[in-house]
Parts: C-alpha cells; structure tokens; sequence
C-alpha cells in the first residue's frame, strides 16, 4: 500500500474507506445535517475543478477566512488538490492593516471567505495588486466584479470535470509530502506575523502520531469549539477524525463571538459528543454554571456535592494512581454519588461524553481534578503550530493531571539548556523537538527559521521538564517569564491560573516583573459578583468607602497565598504581587489583549498598561488602595455617582 503523505491522498483514502459515515455536522435551519465522506468528495471535486478552471495553479497561494463549518473543509481541501497552499486565516482578525500583511507578505492570488468576511477584503483589496479574485461562500448583496459565488465555482467545476476530471486527479496526485500545504501566521504580538510553512507530510506525520497515542473510533462524535484555522483544532479537529471515518461537529456562528459561545450548549446537546475539542477558558466558564446550578437548588444539594466531590478528588489523585491503596475502598461509595450527583450533570453534556481535549498547556490542575471527579476527564496535551501541532498528550489509559502527557511516537523530545545541551529527567530547560511534523520553516524569513530549527532539532521557546516516568510539564513560555532583580525567573500562569479558578471575585490577573526587586499584577474584577457583593455591604462603587471595600476584598483573596492564609505554601512568596493594579476593561480578542485561543498575549498588555505598572513601582503607586484603582472601580458600575 503507498503511504498516505498529503492531505487530499488522506481523504481519498477515507472517502473510499467510510463513503457513508457522516463526516461533518452543521447546523442549518431547525437542527444539525450530516455530510457523508462520499458526498464531501463529491463537493470538493467539483470546487477544485472550478478553482483549476479560474488560474489556481501549482504553489499559488491563496487565504481562507470563514468561520467552521463544511464549507471551511470544502474551500481548503479546493485550494490543496490544486496543488495550491492555504493561508487561514482567523475571523477574529479585524484590524485592516494586520489582515492586509498576511496576504501580501504570502502573495495571495485568491481568497474564499464567508460573506460576513468579504468585507474585510474589500477594505485592503486596493493595496493587493496580487490579489485577483475572491470566492465568496455565501450570497452577499451588490458584489463586487472580482467576486465571485461558490456556487459559480461549483458550476465551473461541473463544467471542467465533464472532460477534465483526469487533469484534476493528475493534479493531486503530483504533490509531494514535501509540498508545503498550509501558511500559518503568528500573533505577531512583538515584531511583524512569522509565516508558518507546514507541508503534507508534517500534518500527516502528525495524524499518524496522534491516532497512534489517542486511537480515535470510527463512531466518535467530535465538537470542535476552536477556531478551525487553529492548529489544534486544524490537526485533531479536522484531520485526525477524517483519517479514521469519525465525525466532527462544528458550533453555529453567531453575529458576534459572544453569540457563537452561547450556541455551545445547544451544540452540546444536539450533537452528542464523544469528545469535545476546548480550551481552558471555556472549560472554566462551564464549571462555574455547573456550580451556580448546584447552588441554586439549596444547601442539601450543594451539600452533597462538596462531599461528592471530595471523596471523588481523594479517590482519582492524580489519575495514574486512581484508587490506589486505601482509596480502594471508596468506589463503592463513588458509584452512589456519581448516581445521586454527577450523573445528572454529565446528562446536560449530552450523556455520551468520554473526556474533553484540553488544548493550553498550563491547565489548571485544580480544574482537571473538577471534571475528572463529574466523569469527564479534562485530558492535557501540548503543542504549537510549528510542530504541526500535537507534541505530548494524556490519554484515558495513561494520564497524570498536571502534565501535558507522554510524548507522541516517531517525535524526540529534549529538555535543553541556555547553550543547547540536553539535560537529565527532572531538570528544567527549553523543550526542544524533532520529527517529520516539525515545520519546513518561516515563510520568506530565513533569519527567524535559522533561530528556531537547528540542526533538525526545533526550539519552542517553551519551559519544561519530563519526569522519569516520560510525562511532559510544560511551566510556560519562556518570554513570559518573571525574572526578579538578582536574575532568578518563574514562570507565571500557574499562579494566575490558581487566584482566577479559586477566587469568584478576580476574572483575570497578569503577573509582571522585568529585572525588579518585587512582583506586581494587573487584575480584572469580575464585575457583577463584586457589584452583587458591594450592594450586599450597602455600599456604592460612586464613594471612596465602597471603592476601598472592593480593594480590601480583592487584595484578601491575593492573600490567601501569602503566609498565614488558606493556601499558603502553593508558591514562592517573592512572585506573589506586592502591588496590584485594578482594571475595569477585561483583556478579550476585541481589544487584541487574548489571542485565539484566549491566552493572554503580554507584550501587548504590557505595552497598553506600561504607565500603570510604572505607578506600581512608587511609593504612591505600591499601597492598593490609591487613586488609579479607586478610580477603576468607580467604572465598574456606570450608573454609581462620583465620589465627593
């Protein structure tokens, strides 16, 4: 049998393997349609035929902006039977000019975009001389000459496969796994978008890696709630389920992004799902109306649950060591709590539910051991897209909560030092990878692909360990780091993690210290409880007395970590903030604060927030209870007075 090296050969071979397993669900009209294997081939035959048709040659380049849905794997498997590479490219990208990079800096002859996307090509399409045409998937009102339907594509398609059909299969059938197949860009968070080139055989070399570790079924149901140009949900999402017959559900799009995450739930319980591909902030949100349910149905049932949940964290540990020793004893006791307690919450995840996929790196353990205790495992793994992506995960069989799992076959992994030597099993270092899905290198940027792979060998920039049993820690990016004013470093997330899980009163915290005798923090109230819990106090947010309430009350939730306080001990004292400073806008995609994935992107919360970590570092600045955080909370209720 001739080995599967590039992504149209992949799906062939499944189209001819599953032609009448459901391969995508879509949400359309009153509820989800299935699309066949069979009848996806069909489709992606007749769009590649009318993107040949239209001049899409060989190594042309050509952007996809869509949300996910059917069509998103219909116009990339398109653009790669024609030979051609896809840019995705995220929805979420609304500033002109960084859209506008990407397309000249790759040399998109072509785009195939939504219509709530055209748009955003029409505004930079006037600077793009390479640029000729876009394909828009939806009908749009009044388009523009250099616009074309899908549905016309489609007709051309008809068209040329009438006597061209053995051109097109020519046509696929000449790539190479060496051909590069997608163009990824970074954040570009600290200097201009690095191009990511990654060919047909890093993707397929991963699938083989992941389907290896992870054995996906052919009945498995996979919901994809990540953005399906991301790495991840690209790799797993996509592909992965398509190399064994499965099936992958997408979320209905909303108007906005907060539309389209309210549509999980219904997508939840519509669609099934086996697995749920997620990322830790949505995981989170999940857990806290999980606990706000309990809540509401009175003391005895928030009762029960705590003792549920206790009795299940003692029992699980770690997962590796799941009912070892004396906690033996305790399953029985497990299966009446999981019949009176968790097996009700699992029904409203749509009672078929095997685990999540938890994408982050740095995933709370303390919200692992949540969904672990419900019947739910929230499974970590690591990677990035340079690795196209997938380097470690945790599986049902083998797993221990707090790490990013074993790593995957066929791939070497060292923990490397600041010279590049490797270290032994324990020690910390960089995570330093080979294997055939590390990426072919940067686009058009030899210097930045010289710096990252070195003799075959990619450097991640990441910090982490591998202990002696092969399990991957991943403690965060290096650029990340705090580095204190004598040179010892940390890595932050863990603590941010911990303070924003265990405190209802702080949503979001980042940690700063760049070379400075103490750590400080910008922090983000969750807005509502601290208002709900302000009124409570008869107090308002419009004086100083009710200002410097809300500063009390989210400096002592800081404090529990410090000496004498509920979880003192979990981290070093000096990297807990010695001076905190209030925000009152959250970091969120709109204003570029999160990425994606919505992980905090630094530089630009630093950047934005220089002159108030400044202030941090005064004698007026330090102490919380000063005029720019009393100022913050004043804007977190518009309708409260000024203070007098």
């Amino acid at each position: 049998m001739t080995a599967v090296t590039t992504l149209p050969h992949l799906f062939e071979t499944s189209a001819d393997r599953f032609s009448r397993n459901v391969f995508l669900m879509e949400k359309r009209h009153a509820g989800y349609e299935g699309t066949t294997y069979g009848d996806l081939r069909a489709r992606v035959h007749r769009f590649a035929a009318g993107l040949m048709s239209l001049g899409l040659e060989k190594g042309d380049r050509a952007a996809l902006i869509a949300e996910g849905r059917t069509d998103w794997v219909v116009a990339e498997l398109g653009i790669l039977y024609c030979g051609a590479i896809n840019v995705p490219i995220s929805v979420k990208l609304d500033e002109p000019s960084d859209l506008a990079f990407r397309l000249r800096h790759a040399g998109c002859k072509m785009a195939v975009v939504s219509g709530g996307q055209a748009g955003k090509i029409r505004a930079v399409k006037a600077g793009l001389p390479e640029l000729k045409l876009t394909v828009v998937l939806d009908q749009v009102e009044a388009p523009e000459p250099d616009e074309l339907a899908a549905d016309a594509v489609l007709a051309r398609g008809d068209a040329f496969l009438e006597t061209g059909r053995p051109a097109l299969e020519a046509r696929w059938r000449s790539i190479a796994g060496s051909d590069p197949a997608n163009i990824c860009y970074t954040s570009g968070t600290t200097a201009d978008p690095k191009g990511i080139v990654l060919t047909h055989r890093n993707y397929t070399a991963n699938i083989e890696q992941g389907v290896a570790m992870i054995q996906p079924r052919e009945d498995w149901v996979l919901l994809n709630v990540l953005p399906w140009d991301h790495a991840f949900g690209h790799t797993c999402g996509i592909y992965m389920m398509m190399s064994r017959g499965a099936a992958l559900a997408s979320v209905a799009a909303g108007r906005t992004p907060l539309e389209t995450v309210k549509n999980i739930p219904a997508a939840i319980r519509e669609t099934r799902p086996t697995i749920f591909l997620s990322v830790p902030a949505i995981a989170a949100n999940f857990r806290k109306n999980i606990e706000k349910g309990v809540r509401e149905k009175g003391a005895f049932a928030a009762g029960l649950f705590a003792k549920a949940l206790r009795a299940a964290y003692a029992y699980n540990a770690e997962g590796w060591n799941r009912g070892a020793g004396a906690q033996a004893l305790k399953k029985p006791l497990l299966a009446v709590y999981d019949a009176l307690v968790f097996r009700a919450i699992r029904a409203n995840f749509g009672g078929r539910l095997r685990y999540f996929i938890g994408g982050g790196a740095l995933l709370d353990i303390e919200l692992q051991r949540f969904f672990y205790a419900i019947g739910i495992p929230m499974l970590q793994g690591y990677g990035l897209t340079e690795a196209a992506p997938v380097i470690s995960a945790n599986t049902i069989e083998r797993h221990k909560l707090g790490s990013s799992g074993r790593i995957l076959p066929d791939m070497e992994v060292r923990i490397c030092d600041a010279g590049g030597q490797p270290l032994p099993p324990g020690s910390r270092g960089e995570i330093v990878v080979r294997g055939e899905n590390v990426m072919a290198g940067y686009w058009r940027n030899d210097a930045a692909t010289a710096e990252a792979i070195r003799d075959g060998w990619l450097y991640t920039g990441d910090l982490g360990y591998l202990d002696a049993d092969g399990f991957l820690y991943v403690l965060g990016r290096m650029k990340s780091l705090l580095i204190a004013d004598d040179g010892e470093k940390y890595s932050p997330e863990q603590i941010e993690e911990a303070v924003t899980e265990r405190s209802r009163f702080i949503d979001q915290m980042m940690l700063y210290n760049d070379q400075s005798p103490y750590t400080v923090a910008l922090l983000v109230p969750a807005r509502e409880l601290v208002l709900a819990w302000l009124k409570k106090q008869g107090l308002s947010a419009g004086t100083i007395e009710g200002q410097d309430a809300v500063l009390r009350l989210l400096d002592a939730e800081i404090a529990k970590y410090r000496q004498g306080g509920e979880f003192a001990g979990m981290f070093p004292g000096r990297w807990l903030p010695s001076a905190v400073a209030v925000l009152d806008e959250g970091f969120t995609e709109q204003n570029h604060l999160l990425n994606s994935t919505l992980k905090m992107v630094r530089g630009k919360i630093v950047e934005r927030y220089r002159d108030r970590i400044a202030r941090l570092y005064t004698a007026v600045g330090r102490p919380i209870l000063n005029g720019d955080n009393r100022a913050a909370v004043s804007r977190l209720d518009p309708h409260a007075g000024a203070a007098g």
